[in-house]
């Protein structure tokens, strides 16, 4: 799956779905946020540079300051592709965040979105 299509987006095209996404049920840019920060180790700031940077999809994961170590227990279906079984790693880290926002979109409490329970 090299050299995917999602690979070269600048992830600040991809985040303003996820915000809608969310807000079109009820949630917030800040779970959204939380959510990337969780996954990705990005703090406010390193997040917002990395959309005004205009950083491709693949580099935002490559610079993410650490994964968060609980993404083994990220499991389940984002569009009809098993997060879990995903064998390119970076297409992994993409289905993980579509997953947890999934999670978010459909009303699920924080905390189990990110794995404290």
């Amino acid at each position: 799956m090299s050299g995917h299509r999602i690979f070269t987006m600048p992830f600040a095209k991809i985040y303003p779905a996820y915000i809608q996404k969310a807000e079109r049920k009820g949630r917030t840019q800040s779970e959204v946020d939380t959510i990337i920060n969780w996954l990705t180790g990005y703090d406010a700031a390193g997040l917002q540079q990395q959309l005004d940077q205009q950083t491709d999809v693949e580099t935002f994961f490559a610079q993410a300051p650490a994964m968060n170590p609980n993404t083994a227990l990220i499991k389940g279906v984002v569009c009809g592709i098993r997060v879990e079984e995903v064998e390119d790693p970076l297409m992994q880290k993409i289905r993980w965040l579509d997953k947890l926002i999934d999670e978010l979109a459909k009303g699920k409490a924080m905390e189990k979105i990110l794995r404290q329970s």
